[in-house]
């Protein structure tokens, strides 16, 4: 399932990023804040308490037999997302974004989806702004998402975080594509192209 890259998180981040561009040339300037952090240099883009910007992980998990996609219900967002979360220790991001996903939903029987880039570049990657939160003493900052495919049998069990979330579903495509958050549709349009 994981990429098997000898280099430290943050460097491959730096290569994933250089990958996924290459990819989807149209997004760069969605980026622009992820990229400006790395030429400035930026050591602590993987640490949460980095209130320029950070860089979490999440995965898209695909039953492309049966066109669905695994979602939770975030209980403190109030709304439909990929599991995902923030980056910790030293895994690779893709290693990251997997163990958010089960531990969120607690899907057993997850792999890592061959699509053509695989190897080198997540699925999707996507900067949002995050408001300040004085529950957490935490400021205004973004979040640099870098967003893995992952393959899964949507008839296989699920066992959610409850502490985390407030439901776990199979969703069509369709259902996925049009959920009100912007990337859900660019994400579903790449979805899309694989089946």
């Amino acid at each position: 399932m994981p990429m098997t890259l000898a280099q430290d998180p943050l460097t491959d981040a730096r290569a994933q990023l250089a990958a996924y561009l290459k990819l989807f040339p149209g997004e760069r300037d969605d980026l622009l804040q992820l990229q400006a952090q790395f030429e400035a240099n930026d050591v602590d883009l993987l640490l949460r308490s980095n209130m320029r910007g950070h860089i979490t992980t999440s995965g898209i998990v695909f039953d492309d037999v049966a066109g669905k996609v695994l979602m939770i219900h975030h209980r403190g967002l109030d709304r439909w997302l990929q599991p995902g979360g923030h980056h910790e220790g030293s895994d690779p991001l893709d290693r990251s974004a997997a163990r958010e996903v089960i531990e969120e939903t607690g899907i057993t029987d997850l792999l890592r989806h061959t699509w053509p880039s695989a190897a080198d570049a997540p699925f999707d990657i996507e900067t949002h702004f995050i408001p300040a939160n004085p529950g957490k003493a935490e400021g205004e900052h973004w979040h640099h998402d870098f967003i893995y495919l992952f393959a899964a049998d949507s008839s296989a069990s699920l066992s959610p975080q409850w502490a985390e979330v407030a439901g776990v579903q199979w969703m069509t495509l369709q259902a996925f594509e049009s959920l009100p958050i912007g990337r859900f549709g660019r994400i579903a349009g790449k979805l899309k192209a694989l089946v």
